[in-house]
């Protein structure tokens, strides 16, 4: 799995600092934690006084287990009487309409269930999982049959453009740099010309389900997030991606990142931060990794939520 996981990012590479206000940290009193695990989720919440949210979504193929080991902020979490909750739904670079319906009861049930507010909602994830955050969050925006609005959503070097994705694959196909590469590029074509047929002849689809399509500067699926805070996070390295991966610039996710950033503030999106990092990129192993969680600044990124 982690075979295929390096192997997709080469695909297209998979997949500010403020102070928290004084005021606001004075006035909470952390509370007693527990945990609650099953199939579906892992929730990190206060036993009282919740004051916000934070829904994590993981790449492939991340559990919940994943991505507490490799995004740890339980610690700031607790001292700002933060609820985390990690959901195990991966594998998905996309959404159709009737999971995205599926997925926003499936959350609506978890913060009925267990009492969490749902003005103060966080929602974000890494590689896939932030294609899979942004679309739920712009769904949930827009039905008010669901009570969650999300107030921020940040995405962490995820695969935005599919076409990209498609395009890459084949550039990997063609440099014949190794032959699980070859194999995995041949999957990801083989998966979205099922879907949705080639780019050439069908270029609606792929509009209509990636987050961002460069190609034509569509950016439709960010409907709703107008007034939402947005980070977008990634890692440009360009020396280690051709050195361990062949990949050119185009092949990166940091490229289209950058592009996404600069159309969203075209449409007026005013809260979006583009966040690109510098070696901040390992695994918890301490294997280094541009794709990885821990290009999250930890303490900036909790100053964002509580400001």
């Amino acid at each position: 799995m982690h075979r295929f996981l390096g192997i997709l990012a080469v695909a297209i590479t998979f997949i500010s600092c403020k102070n928290v206000d004084k005021q606001n940290t004075e006035s909470i009193v952390p509370a007693a934690y527990t945990e609650i695990t099953n199939d579906q989720y892992h929730l990190y919440t206060p036993s009282e006084n919740i004051k916000k949210v934070v829904v994590l979504f993981g790449g492939y193929p991340e559990t919940p287990e994943y991505i507490k080991r490799e995004f740890q902020i339980r610690d700031q979490a607790k001292a700002n009487n933060i609820a985390v909750l990690y959901m195990n739904y991966n594998q998905k670079l996309w959404l159709e309409e009737n999971e995205k319906q599926a997925l926003a009861k499936q959350l609506q049930n978890i913060f009925i269930e267990n009492k969490l507010p749902t003005k103060e909602t966080y929602i974000g994830g890494f590689s896939s999982g932030g294609n899979i955050a942004v679309l739920i969050s712009a769904f949930l925006s827009q039905n008010k049959n669901f009570q969650i609005t999300p107030k921020g959503v940040f995405i962490v070097d995820s695969p935005i453009d599919l076409i990209a994705l498609y395009r890459s694959s084949e550039k990997n196909i063609e440099r014949n740099f190794s032959e699980p590469a070859i194999q995995e590029s041949n999957w990801i074509i083989a998966t979205l010309e099922e879907n949705f047929g080639t780019p050439e002849a069908n270029l609606p689809q792929y509009e209509k389900h990636a987050i961002y399509t460069s190609k034509t500067n569509t950016i439709t699926n960010w409907k709703g997030l107008k007034n939402t805070k947005i980070r977008l996070y990634t890692e440009p390295d360009t020396l280690w991606w051709q050195e361990n991966r062949k990949a050119d610039y185009d092949q990166m996710n940091a490229y289209y990142i950058q592009k996404l950033s600069e159309s969203l503030q075209n449409a007026e999106f005013n809260q979006v931060q583009y966040i690109p990092t510098e070696n901040k990129g390992y695994r918890s192993n301490g294997e280094r990794h541009p794709h990885s969680w821990s290009i999250i600044d930890k303490t900036d990124w909790m100053a964002w939520i509580m400001e």
